[in-house]
């Protein structure tokens, strides 16, 4: 277990290295996609799968979902044809590539080697909000710091 804790930080630190040194705005999309499924299989490892699943729909789908929506209204997405064959190329597809079947080999590893029980059981609003405010309320208010970053960036984006 410490050596996929050890593993999805380095790729979760890969990917957004990557995310800091992208020139392409889809690209760097992808690289911070990947390095929030990193920080996921973190949590996961951890024994927090809560918060890995928070992260994973919260951040890898709504944060991204909202930044690809800013590309949209910005035209920052458009490209000539050339560009987008460009960007098909293998070679440039490799690094995200490799970085996603590391964290999806460790994901099975968990998954094969621990008794996770995968069927959620019925939770009420009451079980969650004791769970929320109770033992993860500094996992929930670093999510809503990060959350607030975004949206603070997608208007920063937005704004001409």
């Amino acid at each position: 277990m410490i050596l996929l804790f050890y593993l999805a930080g380095a790729v979760a630190l890969i990917a957004t290295i990557s995310v800091i040194v992208s020139t392409n705005v889809v690209h760097a999309l992808v690289y911070l996609i990947i390095s929030l499924l990193a920080v996921a299989v973190i949590f996961f490892v951890l024994g927090a799968p809560f918060a890995a699943m928070l992260e994973a729909i919260v951040y890898a789908g709504a944060i991204m979902v909202l930044f690809l929506f800013v590309m949209m209204m910005l035209n920052l997405g458009q490209a000539t044809e050339d560009e987008e064959k460009a960007w098909l190329r293998p070679q440039l597809w490799v690094g995200p590539g490799l970085l996603i079947l590391v964290l999806l080999v460790q994901l099975v590893n968990v998954l094969v080697t621990q008794q996770v029980d995968v069927v959620p059981v019925e939770v009420g609003v009451r079980e969650l909000s004791v769970l929320l405010f109770g033992p993860w309320l500094l996992a929930v208010e670093l999510a809503s710091m990060l959350l607030l970053a975004g949206l603070i960036a997608a208007y920063h984006l937005a704004k001409k």
